[in-house]
């Protein structure tokens, strides 16, 4: 009997967890904690984007703000891809507006940075930007 490595198991145990919800529509439950944004410092951010888009302004409270940027409505649903202490993976759908891809990686608990991919209102993007906080949110 050939055994499955632990790496082909929790792959398949993601993706098991994962089908229920794929089938019967409702929103996927969280496979993992995403502990590491719950490390970064809560209050203001900027984002500055490597395309030379202006900078936007974000008040940080529990680090997951910064997953979808381009997705602002609640309700998405997210699977967790990558959850390590450094370095975050999360892919989501958000009915009738898109998808997106966010890895987030950490430099220090007020410094991260951000790729993002998908599709928004019909329409491809992509993009990367260091997010820095800047001090309290008003």
């Amino acid at each position: 009997m050939k055994f499955m490595s632990n790496r082909k198991l929790v792959a398949l145990s993601a993706l098991l967890a994962a089908v229920p919800a794929a089938v019967l529509g409702g929103p996927a439950l969280a496979q993992s904690s995403l502990a590491m944004l719950d490390t970064l410092e809560k209050g203001a951010w900027e984002l500055r984007f490597r395309d030379g888009t202006a900078p936007r302004s974000i008040c940080v409270r529990s680090g997951r703000e910064l997953i979808q940027l381009r997705h602002s409505e609640p309700g998405c649903n997210r699977f967790v891809v990558e959850d390590g202490a450094d370095e975050v993976t999360v892919q989501y759908t958000c009915r009738g507006n898109g998808y997106g891809r966010t890895n987030i990686r950490k430099e220090g608990s007020s410094l991260v940075q951000i790729d993002s991919q998908g599709i928004a209102d019909g329409r491809p993007f992509q993009f990367s930007a260091e997010a820095r906080r800047t001090g309290s949110c008003r």
